[in-house]
């Protein structure tokens, strides 16, 4: 059949947008052989709730997912030791609400010792979403929190500690927030108890590729929100790529200790934090992406691009988060104000015992680029951010070596003049949504620290990136459309998704050839030669609903001699 790209130009010729999108969303799959998404609750025999699969919610056989049916998951279901969930490309599973019966809310949970099986393609991903999501592309990117999440909890190394929060019985165990600990030992990650004795680096909880997570993070029973997706002492052998996580209430994706890799990670729109890790993650990570929604004008709240937490009960001789990351673009929206856990937003929030590397990436218009903690009860374990961060020589530790590491980053739109926004700041941000007192308990950082960030670690600050606009905010108006269908748009001469640079940003660190990372000499997610690869799966239904104009084929903002050159390229030629 004609190319993906060919059929996009026509539609751009002679439908909406908002028509486009309704076609991309339902024929979800279709290169896969799935029905159209509309089609596949015809049938009532084909619409099959989750809770049937289970019993008392825990699966009693390996149980695999279709896309020629609808799946509602309409209650908890556990993957438990030994037996798989495979989930096959182009399936929807749509998760219920339970409103304000937080007992009730629906989530998937893979216990250790159990998989998931979720491989999707480019062309067929498989979609978690909400049960009044009907994936025409009509169901607002404000709608937050209608369904809890995914959980896979693996037995990879933690520092988790009897009497520490999360810590259930022993040593090394724990229960994934959003649950109580009491009686919930099917809730558990790590290892240290009679079930698993010792720790396992290398475990293996499944896959998840080409996945979405959208609408997700529901308070679960103890009002404690689920994340989009959270990793609880997930090993090394689980493969979690090309994941997608869309208008999430809670933090989009968390990691709690383990070993798992993450590559090609995108969120979107969600609140809270958009990656966070905990309790000595080990991991690495290379291509992520991130964006904020529109707090300004109160649809949404948000917190830090990243926070970087060691977690606060554990010794300074004890293990520390210390991940190795490449490549990100994480951008906020400019907000100055807490509205989360009230010590955001920042492009990275460094908090108490976490030490790490991250190279190669950008962060934009956030209050604060870096900020280090500092001045806190961990200091005289040399275990504040700010020691870790500056080898410790600032707080009279020099013989402690620098184990955060802030380095060959790019900083938009940020400076010193306390009329603007920071670039670094340290110490301890004081809870509160009033911005004069957000704003004033942050300090700025030295004159010997600013030498540090910019000329020692080679961080740039600079005011922008020739093609690279993230000022966009949430059009006023809606899709013009029904009612129902009625959605807030996105100004197209402002798409958030313009984040590729024009020309590369060039940095002389590369990752290591170890086999993960990719081999690349640039800042940032995406390479200024090839384009964003937002575009190849994860935001295209996005993209098509947020634009104006579906004819700008290589998403520059305006349709000119380029796009008609990418058609003409384009014409007549067929899948392989």
């Amino acid at each position: 059949m004609k190319s993906n790209l060919f059929l996009r130009i026509l539609a751009g010729v002679f439908f909406t947008a908002s028509v486009v999108t309704s076609v991309a969303q339902d024929n979800l799959g279709a290169e896969c052989g799935c029905p159209s998404v509309s089609s596949r609750d015809d049938i009532p025999a084909n619409v099959i709730n989750l809770s049937s699969l289970a019993t008392a919610g825990v699966l009693t056989a390996s149980t695999t997912l279709t896309c020629d049916k609808m799946y509602i998951l309409d209650t908890k279901i556990y993957v438990p030791n030994g037996l798989t969930l495979t989930i096959m490309p182009g399936t929807v599973i749509k998760g219920k609400s339970s409103g304000t019966n937080y007992a009730n809310a629906t989530a998937i949970i893979v216990q250790r010792g159990g998989k998931i099986m979720a491989d999707g393609t480019k062309s067929c991903p498989i979609v978690f979403t909400s049960e009044f999501d009907d994936m025409s592309g009509s169901y607002a990117l404000t709608n937050v929190g209608q369904w809890g999440g995914i959980a896979i909890l693996g037995t990879a190394t933690n520092n988790l500690k009897v009497g520490q929060t999360y810590c259930y019985l022993n040593d090394g165990v724990g229960f994934v927030e959003g649950f109580t600990g009491a009686g919930t030992p099917s809730n558990l990650y790590g290892a240290g108890d009679a079930a698993f004795p010792t720790f396992n680096d290398n475990d293996n909880s499944g896959i998840m590729r080409y996945v979405k997570i959208k609408h997700a993070g529901a308070l679960l029973a103890d009002a404690n929100e689920l994340n989009g997706l959270s990793l609880g002492s997930v090993g090394r052998g689980t493969i979690i790529e090309n994941i997608e996580i869309v208008a999430n209430a809670d933090d989009n994706i968390e990691l709690f200790g383990g070993t798992v890799n993450l590559k090609y990670i995108t969120t979107l729109f969600g609140d809270d934090d958009m990656f966070d890790w905990d309790l000595g993650w080990n991991g690495k990570a290379q291509f992520l992406f991130g964006i904020a929604g529109d707090s300004i004008t109160g649809v949404h709240s948000t917190d830090s691009g990243f926070e970087m937490d060691g977690d606060d009960g554990i010794a300074a001789t004890g293990l520390r988060s210390n991940p190795k990351i490449y490549n990100a673009t994480v951008v906020g929206n400019g907000h100055i104000m807490p509205t989360k856990d009230n010590t955001g937003p920042a492009g990275l929030m460094a908090k108490e015992l976490t030490a790490g590397e991250i190279y190669n990436s950008v962060f934009a218009n956030f209050r604060t680029g870096l900020h280090v903690t500092s001045g806190t009860t961990r200091q005289a374990n040399t275990g504040d951010a700010y020691d870790n961060w500056t080898n410790g020589t600032k707080q009279g530790t020099a013989s402690v070596a620098q184990s955060l590491k802030v380095k060959n980053n790019t900083f938009i739109g940020f400076g010193n003049n306390p009329t603007q926004a920071y670039h670094i700041t340290k110490g301890a941000l004081t809870s509160g949504k009033n911005a004069t007192i957000a704003y004033k308990a942050a300090t700025a950082a030295s004159a010997e620290d600013i030498t540090q960030f910019t000329t020692t670690d080679k961080n740039a600050v600079v005011a922008s990136v020739p093609g690279i606009d993230y000022n966009w905010a949430w059009n006023e108006h809606f899709d013009g459309e029904t009612v129902d269908n009625d959605v807030p748009k996105l100004s197209y001469s402002n798409n958030p998704f313009h984040m590729t640079p024009t020309t590369n940003i060039a940095s002389d660190v590369t990752p290591p050839a170890d086999g993960f990372f990719s081999v690349v000499s640039y800042r940032g997610a995406f390479d200024a030669t090839k384009g964003s690869w937002l575009t190849e799966w994860a935001s295209n239904q996005i993209l098509t609903s947020l634009a104006s104009n579906p004819t700008d084929l290589d998403n520059n903002g305006v349709t000119n001699i380029d796009d008609f050159s990418i058609f003409l390229n384009e014409f007549g030629k067929v899948n392989k």
